[in-house]
């Protein structure tokens, strides 16, 4: 699923193979419409542009947990890139020019392939698990590990940049005078 490019480099050990520090637990599950690497979309952008919603269902034991979570309009998904490869630790995207190390990309890729999404809450039904999304960027059948609401006052942070990223320009706020 994943080719090797040039410039990239693998772990000496696969960290799927290695003895676990931590305990994750799966809450639940994604149901989404993508079923292949080739037709999923690369982020939450691109997912939201599909106008494909999705489903986060939450097994039986942690439906307490959403208890409040209908008061937020977007959630933080946090899910287990169960396909992804955990050994390649320098990888170039097709896109780029230079390879780069697995902490400076996006990728599915990594030693703990952990994705994390930020989607509108469409609707949520406690009883039931079933968690409704507006768009999601990962395969059907995706794990979840954990689901948070979005606070926009303490989340967004506007003048985070990426150099050499082309991204929209923002206007930076200003800082007090003292």
């Amino acid at each position: 699923m994943f080719e090797m490019r040039e410039g990239e480099q693998r772990l000496e050990q696969d960290p799927a193979s290695m003895p676990a520090d931590g305990q994750i637990v799966f809450i639940g599950y994604i149901t989404s419409p993508w079923t292949t690497r080739e037709t999923c979309p690369k982020n939450m952008r691109a997912a939201r542009e599909t106008g494909q919603p999705a489903v986060l269902t939450i097994d039986a034991p942690y439906r307490a947990g959403l208890q409040g979570l209908e008061r937020a309009s977007h959630v933080v998904i946090l899910s287990w890139l169960h396909h992804a490869p955990r050994n390649l630790i320098v990888q170039k995207p097709r896109h780029a020019a230079e390879a780069k190390g697995v902490f400076g990309l996006r990728s599915p890729a990594r030693p703990n392939p952990i994705g994390l999404h930020v989607a509108r809450l469409v609707a949520l039904d406690q009883s039931t698990g079933r968690v409704e999304l507006d768009a999601i960027d990962v395969l059907d059948g995706t794990p979840v590990i954990d689901i948070k609401p979005y606070f926009a006052s303490t989340d967004a942070i506007a003048e985070a940049t990426i150099a050499g990223r082309d991204e929209p320009e923002r206007e930076k706020p200003k800082r007090d005078q003292q």
